[in-house]
C-alpha cells in the first residue's frame, strides 16, 4: 500500500518561513509528477506547485518567487520551501504524487494534509 506522509506545517508570523516535506512509501516502481495543493476554509483546493520527475517546476502566480518545490528521487520525497509567508497563505497543504506500483498502473495519491497558519 502506498502512503504519502507530510510533515513541517505549523504557525508562523508573516514574513517567516516553513518547509514542508512529503515522503512516499510502499512498493513503488516509479514516481512521476509530484505537487503541492492547498485548501483554505470555505475555498476550493488549489494548485500551489508541481515538479516533474525531471525537475521541471510550475507555480501558482500567488506563490511565484516565494515558494520553491523540490524533490529527492532517491528518498521518494518532495519538499516545499515557503518564504515570505503571508496571512493569505494560511491553509491545509496537501501533497500529491502520480505513482506507478510494480505490476500496476499509474494512480494519484494524496497526503493527509498539514495545517499552515500565518499570523499577521
Amino acid at each position: 500500500q502506498v502512503q504519502l506522509v507530510e510533515s513541517g506545517g505549523g504557525l508562523v508570523q508573516a514574513g517567516g518561513s516553513l518547509r514542508l516535506s512529503c515522503a512516499a512509501s510502499g512498493r513503488i516502481f516509479r514516481i512521476n509528477d509530484m505537487g503541492w495543493y492547498r485548501q483554505a476554509p470555505g475555498k476550493q483546493r488549489e494548485l500551489v506547485a508541481t515538479i516533474t520527475s525531471g525537475g521541471n517546476t510550475n507555480y501558482a502566480d500567488s506563490v511565484k518567487g516565494r515558494f520553491t518545490i523540490s524533490r529527492d528521487n532517491a528518498k521518494k520525497t518532495q519538499y516545499l520551501q515557503m518564504d515570505s509567508l503571508k496571512p493569505e497563505d494560511t491553509a491545509v497543504y496537501y501533497c500529491n504524487a502520480a505513482i506507478i506500483q510494480f505490476m500496476s498502473v499509474m494512480r494519484d495519491y494524496w497526503g493527509q494534509g498539514t495545517q499552515v497558519t500565518v499570523s499577521s
